[in-house]
């Protein structure tokens, strides 16, 4: 096992899509940089394993063009989404737009994880498996600024990093955010997503599905979402989520919710528990900024260590990544000219891009979480194409900058007008 060197342009911890993009883009930009993860590679995460066409935005512009095109093995590429709600099933495309592909994705993220993170490696970041982060490292008794961070490795080895710069990308938990006392927003949405993986002759699937009726033992619609998402692999990843606004929320078993509802379309897909590969996971999915400020004493959060997930589907790769992007341009800026106040460029400018997105989700979370709501949406708006149209690119988050229909300008207008997270 290699240990890290003692100093770097910048420490990276967590090895996510968010953090190795981070270090890609740094290492792209001639920085030294220390990547760490606590797991080896490959390593599996609780995750649908879907990725929309703001991911592989991201992955064209890391080169990862065979992955992005479905090329490798391990990955897959669908059309769009089918979307199941009552009586309506409907096959929306991913929209034809200048800004953003017109195609999304599927791999596990045991495959996906580990691309990026060698992506980095291949581009000089050096990257540490194994090492879990304990803590930071201060650079006067005053805490006014964090100069790295200490971590253990597998057999109880202890060292530090110092950097001028930390990139905590360590997920939900939240180590390092938590060592500077930023703590989870309780105004910001959560969720808990539950998945499992099935062999299935449907793996080949074209659509990638989402089910909006999604109901207990008893027949009570709940204020979540089911996926059914085709992999490369001969496998389906098959989950469910449901809001904090749900008043289910805590009181339901995920694990036993997931194994009825599989069951129940075992016809159509092949969900038996022959045919189920490993256990049920669960996992939490951050929401909506739920931890700010985003830059703080030299530290930046990326992914759900900041909780940057999207409101409206529960999707937070292409977010991670775009995050780690955009601090690879401001870290690179600020080093340049050696002002840590140029950091603070990373928190204003994310909350410009998502701010107003990210409270538009927040109110939609709210609403989800009333029953009558969901299903008059289900009933009644389901059936409407032309409206279905324009919610899927909202959900999706999937606009052009200089609009081209007259959906992109609704969109548009209503992230504008409201009050940035």
């Amino acid at each position: 096992m290699s240990t890290p060197r003692e100093h770097a342009d910048v420490v990276v911890v967590g090895a996510g899509p968010g953090g190795a993009a981070t270090a890609a883009h740094l290492a792209g930009l001639g920085h030294d940089v220390v990547l760490l993860d606590k797991d080896r590679f490959p390593r599996d995460k609780v995750c649908g394993d879907g990725l929309t066409p703001r991911v592989v935005h991201e992955l064209l512009d890391l080169g990862l063009e065979d992955e992005a095109h479905g090329r490798a093995e391990g990955w897959a590429t669908q059309r769009g989404l089918r979307i199941h709600g009552g009586r309506t099933v409907m096959e929306l495309p991913w929209p034809e737009l200048d800004d953003w592909p017109s195609w999304g994705a599927t791999a596990t993220r045991a495959v996906f994880d580990e691309a990026i993170a060698r992506t980095a490696e291949r581009r000089g970041a050096a990257l540490h498996e194994g090492l879990t982060v304990t803590g930071v490292t201060w650079r006067d008794p005053a805490h006014s600024r964090v100069d790295g961070i200490t971590w253990r490795d597998e057999d109880g080895a202890t060292g530090q990093v110092r950097a001028p710069v930390v990139i905590a990308a360590d997920g939900p938990s939240g180590t390092i955010a938590r060592s500077l006392g930023v703590t989870r927003r309780e105004d910001r949405p959560m969720a808990v997503g539950a998945r499992a993986y099935f062999r299935s002759s449907r793996s080949d699937d074209q659509w990638i599905s989402s089910f909006l009726d999604l109901a207990d033992a008893e027949g009570n619609l709940l204020s979540g979402y089911g996926w059914v998402f085709p992999l490369d692999n001969g496998l389906l990843n098959v989950g469910l989520g449901l809001l904090s606004t749900s008043r289910e929320f805590r009181a339901v078993s995920y694990r036993r919710l997931l194994e009825s509802w599989a069951g129940g379309m075992a016809e159509q897909w092949e969900t038996t528990p022959d045919n189920q590969v490993g256990k049920i996971k669960t996992g939490p999915i951050p929401m909506g900024f739920n931890r700010t400020p985003l830059h703080q004493r030299g530290v930046l959060l990326v992914g759900d260590s900041a909780g940057m997930v999207n409101p409206f589907n529960g999707e937070g790769i292409s977010y991670a990544m775009e995050a780690g992007r955009l601090a690879a341009e401001v870290v690179d800026q600020a080093l340049a000219v050696k002002r840590t106040a140029v950091l603070d460029t990373y928190d204003r400018e994310l909350r410009r891009r998502w701010g107003g997105y990210y409270t538009l989700g927040k109110v939609f979370a709210e609403l989800m979480g009333h029953p009558t709501v969901l299903r008059v949406c289900v009933e009644y708006g389901m059936p409407y194409r032309p409206l279905m149209e324009l919610v899927f690119k909202l959900m999706a988050h999937l606009t052009d900058a200089r609009p081209a229909d007259t959906k992109d300008v609704i969109i548009n207008t209503l992230q504008r007008l409201a009050p940035a997270a």
